[in-house]
């Protein structure tokens, strides 16, 4: 008996110590548990961890935030709502992080989204774009960084309008953030132009693009112009197929995201000559912000940023203000503190909208060009994506649950 309660003591006393150490340890570190689809989109989000990545070394190199260094705690959703549901539960009970961030796809930020109103921790979403995430569905204790659907189809909308076309035909990925691009282009489109006719629709599911036959069903309607919300894998095969059959000649293409590097960079001289596009001119832009972003970029990683880079970076950079405002990581503070928060970001000063927790982060606007065997923007502008809203009686009636 009295080897027994000797042998629990010691099982106890390490339990104790391993709890004190644990203790110890997260007294001196503040943890932001990431959650993102790595495995499933490659593309954006190996670039989007390289930014994350950077800005937390900034960060403790100049002394952390309330005198704590910064750790990542992440986590593969898998592209999958309910395998980032577990995850982010596991990041809270197991790796006791602070709050949470990331996501990519508009189901899986959805899911977080509503993962975090029920457990009331603070969750900043990088970069999943459904207008859902701070409006119908939108909680107190989500915000959100990179520019909305609605922000980004608005941005193309004065160009769209500018071509004078009538018959417009539209592809985009079935789901969610497909969906809204194209219901919101139809809305903003008609409500300008009256008399436009949407002629043709296609909407393949995410990553299984049959291009031949969604090509040729465009090409049969005989649209003036096309709207275009396929990115990744889908852009690709609907590029090159498109331009085999002659879909694009004489045809004029507005396209949402084709501009990112993430998506032009594989096409090179295949990217599309011509499309309007809203995308990440990295090479030509002057501001000292996005100078100094790139400069460290390139020193750690050889390697020039993408869009997802910079959402990465100026996501930590965002948490790091907020943090900082707050004085405190506690959920309830930190809502606070990122009402109308101003943060510096590589594309400039942006802040976080006290109406729907949304950022005013913009993007750019411009043409693509093939230069030197690689498609390039060009005859860009930014536009700041404060501009491009609802109005606030519109957004508290898409709030009016929360």
């Amino acid at each position: 008996m009295k080897s027994i309660v000797i042998a629990a003591s010691r099982v106890l006393a390490g339990a104790s110590l391993a709890t004190l150490a644990f203790a110890a340890h997260s007294q001196g570190v503040i943890r932001f548990g990431e959650v993102n689809s790595y495995k499933a989109q490659p593309a954006f989000l190996e670039p989007y961890r390289k930014g994350l990545e950077l800005a937390v070394e900034q960060i403790n190199a100049s002394g952390g935030l309330l005198g704590k260094r910064v750790e990542l705690a992440i986590r593969d959703d898998n592209g999958n709502p309910g395998d980032a549901v577990r995850a982010a539960e596991e990041l809270i009970t197991r790796e006791r992080v602070d709050l949470l961030t990331g996501t990519f796809l508009s189901h899986i930020g959805l899911a977080v989204t509503d993962f975090a109103k029920q457990r009331r921790i603070f969750f900043l979403g990088g970069y999943p774009l459904t207008d859902k995430i701070v409006w119908q569905n939108g909680n107190r204790y989500t915000y959100r960084l990179g520019p909305s659907t609605y922000m980004q189809v608005a941005m193309l909308v004065p160009e769209a309008l500018s071509l004078k076309k009538k018959r417009w035909a539209i592809v985009y990925p079935n789901y969610e953030y497909g969906q809204s691009a194209a219901a919101t282009f139809k809305k903003l489109m008609k409500a300008a132009q009256p008399d436009i006719e949407f002629v043709a629709e296609q909407a393949p599911a995410l990553g299984k693009i049959e291009a031949g036959a969604v090509v040729q069903a465009l090409a049969d309607a005989k649209p003036d112009a096309i709207f275009n919300v396929l990115f990744a894998t889908d852009l690709a095969k609907f590029v090159r197929e498109g331009t085999t059959r002659g879909l694009f000649g004489g045809r004029e293409v507005v396209s949402l995201l084709t501009g990112q590097p993430e998506y032009l960079d594989p096409l090179r001289a295949e990217s599309p000559v011509g499309w309007i596009v809203t995308g990440y001119p990295w090479y030509g832009i002057q501001g000292a912000e996005h100078q100094a972003f790139l400069s460290a970029y390139q020193k750690k990683f050889s390697d020039h940023p993408r869009y997802s880079s910079v959402q990465g970076y100026a996501a930590i950079m965002s948490l790091a203000a907020g943090i900082r405002k707050a004085g405190s990581t506690e959920s309830e503070k930190l809502v606070e503190a990122f009402k109308g928060l101003e943060v510096d970001t590589p594309l400039g000063r942006i802040h976080y909208r006290a109406q729907d927790n949304q950022s005013t982060m913009g993007t750019f606007v411009g043409r693509i060009a093939v230069r030197d065997g690689k498609g390039v923007m060009v005859d860009y502008q930014y536009r700041d994506g404060g501009s491009f809203q609802p109005t606030d009686a519109e957004v508290r009636a898409m709030r009016s649950q929360d």
